[in-house]
């Protein structure tokens, strides 16, 4: 097996679409040295995230930002995770997307958000993605010459059977681009990150916004890695910064072995099994 180098880039959002474009390279290139494999950005990365600007920022796949993304890929060599960010359909629909690049800059995936972020929490956070956006339909895997890998946006972290199904496709890790807020962040961010890890015995990591306390939505920030015991390997707090971390999938298969969890699965009695294949 392998050992895997993920960055993961805590930026901040600004209004600008392209200057957030411009401020991942800005990253790309002070971290290169470190010659990291995976590079993951933030949810809405190049949006603030708030309901009415996704329509507003929304591109086709191939736009500006699709193909300046495709190059930080090919230039720095990396498995670039796009983060997320409005795509609009031919049909104008629009989706939060996260977009996948390999060390050549050719998209191999494409992740879009299958839990929309609908809450409405007494005395808390109260938002509705589905008020301007469109819900995904499947899980998103793509091949690596480190195996397979998943990918998956926010609140789809909350939903342990798309977490299973990217395990039973054959994901070793799950690369989460993610902006939890100051209710749910302090609440539930590394209860997820930890408990996905543990039940999946898979290496989690979250790329969140930094902290910026005068934005529409104000993001927890923490990026974290969670290991296949369920321990936090790293996670920072909630400024601007890189989260860089090295996966040992040789650890993740002595994890499977020695507690065989998902070997000892009872599949004869679980109803809910075709939707986990």
């Amino acid at each position: 097996m392998a050992k895997i180098k993920v960055a993961a880039i805590q930026m901040p959002t600004v209004t600008d679409k392209m200057q957030n474009v411009r401020t991942a390279g800005i990253y790309l290139e002070k971290i290169k040295d470190e010659k990291p494999d995976f590079v993951i950005l933030p949810e809405m990365f190049c949006c603030p995230y708030q309901t009415q600007n996704f329509p507003v920022y929304a591109e086709e796949e191939g736009g500006p930002v699709w193909q300046q993304l495709s190059e930080y890929a090919k230039q720095y060599g990396i498995y670039l995770i796009g983060g997320s960010m409005p795509e609009k359909d031919a049909e104008g629909k629009v989706y939060n997307t996260s977009y996948i690049f390999d060390r050549q800059g050719k998209q191999i995936g494409k992740h879009r958000k299958v839990h929309l972020f609908d809450i409405d929490v007494t005395g808390g956070q109260t938002f509705k993605e589905s008020d301007t956006l469109t819900a995904g339909d499947h899980d998103t895997v793509f091949d690596t010459e480190f195996g397979r890998m998943g990918v998956m946006l926010c609140f789809d972290i909350r939903f342990p059977e798309l977490a299973r199904m990217m395990v039973n496709d054959g994901a070793k890790a799950i690369l989460v681009p993610a902006a939890f807020n100051m209710t749910t962040g302090p609440a539930h961010w590394e209860l997820s990150f930890r408990t996905r890890a543990l039940d999946n015995q898979i290496y989690m990591i979250g790329c969140a916004p930094m902290r910026d306390e005068s934005a529409g939505y104000i993001s927890w920030g923490h990026s974290i890695v969670t290991d296949p015991w369920g321990r936090v390997i790293d996670m920072l707090d909630e400024k601007e910064g890189v989260l860089l971390t090295e996966l040992d999938l040789d650890y993740e298969e002595q994890v499977r072995e020695e507690l065989p969890l998902l070997k000892s699965r009872r599949k004869d009695m679980y109803r809910l099994e075709k939707l986990c294949k």
